[in-house]
């Protein structure tokens, strides 16, 4: 596909600087980028590659600089990057119409694509427009709605719901039982019984290997927006508010809610039943013991000690603050006390 910056700019906007028939194909990083490109300056770190770019053309922030030969104007250069990458790399549209050696017992669309050795349980319904690549299983009473797309391999238990347009990379699994049991006095587990489902709304993406459990009672529940990467596990009767991302590698015990509108970093552990307000950005690592009540950034790391040197540890770091107030209220007196020495 070849597009030109006032093709680009009366889809999206922005300002135009330079010759508006500047033709691009390809996006490109401004260190790489070559005649025909369209590169992007998101980072101001980067700002000095523009000097020396080859890119036909440069989506940036006002004001115009020097350097490139052409460029778009914008407040959210990396945003708007992303608007164009899809225009310029939509996704292929497969052929509609079932694999022959698919088993199919519920409903499939007509315009559905159901790729080879897929399996589709009685009850399941299959919207317009749906994609299901090689190898996937969707279980008794699934529903996926119009638009929605899965790779290979992808596994959805019974009754799970996923809204349209989502996106379900390789090795995802919705729907496998929770980790519910309970201890007898042998020490022996009895397992609880999963017999709720996991429903997900519009415009999800989940990654390659993500889990998602099904819920004890109640519904595991992923609402609207929401971008999970890859190999996080969301345990039973979580809770994740709408537009909210997560990165890899992510921990979530059964029953902890997440608001809408946060982000969460990679390797971070949420512990269960616990509540965590809208608007919250946690960084990478962290460990979250505790509900967060008000929107913000959150950080810390603690490391490893046996619990109970780790619990008197870590009560005493809580009254850092107050223990700071109390050494320079002593040090003030001690310095007057020299004084009158």
């Amino acid at each position: 596909m070849v597009l030109r910056l006032d093709q680009i700019v009366a889809r999206f906007g922005g300002e135009i600087v330079g010759a508006g028939d500047t033709a691009v194909s390809r996006i490109a990083t401004l260190e790489n980028a070559g005649p025909g490109d369209l590169a992007f300056l998101a980072n101001p770190k980067y700002r000095h590659q523009l000097a020396t770019t080859r890119a036909a053309a440069v989506i940036m922030a006002p004001p115009a600089v020097d350097g490139p030969a052409a460029a778009i104007l914008t407040p959210q250069p990396y945003l708007y990057y992303a608007r164009v990458a899809q225009w310029l790399n939509p996704l292929p549209v497969p052929e509609p119409g079932v694999h022959s050696s698919a088993v199919v017992e519920g409903e499939v669309a007509a315009t559905a694509s159901i790729g080879a050795n897929v399996w589709i349980g009685a009850g399941a319904r299959i919207g317009a427009d749906v994609v299901i690549g090689a190898n996937c299983s969707i279980g008794a009473g699934v529903e996926i709605g119009a638009g929605s797309r899965l790779a290979a391999n992808v596994a959805i238990y019974s009754g799970s719901r996923l809204g349209q347009r989502c996106l379900v990379h390789s090795g995802a699994v919705i729907g496998a039982d929770g980790f519910g049991f309970a201890r007898e006095a042998t020490g022996a587990w009895v397992k609880i019984p999963q017999v709720g489902r996991v429903l997900i709304g519009d415009d999800v993406e989940i990654g390659a290997g993500t889990t998602i459990d099904r819920g004890a009672l109640g519904d595991t529940v992923i609402a609207d927006g929401v971008k999970l990467d890859n190999q996080i596990q969301v345990g039973h009767n979580v809770q994740i508010g709408a537009h909210t991302a997560l990165a890899g590698c992510v921990g979530i015990a059964g029953s902890a809610v997440i608001g809408a509108r946060c982000t969460v970093g990679g390797g971070v552990v949420i512990l269960g039943h616990l509540h965590i307000a809208d608007d919250v950005n946690v960084s990478a690592g962290t460990l979250v013991m505790k509900s967060i009540g008000s929107a913000g950034t959150y950080s810390g790391a603690v490391p490893f000690l046996e619990h109970g040197e780790w619990l008197r540890n870590f009560s005493r770091l809580r009254h850092l603050d107050a223990m700071t107030d109390k050494i320079r209220a002593l040090e003030q007196r001690l310095a007057a006390l020299e004084k009158k020495s």
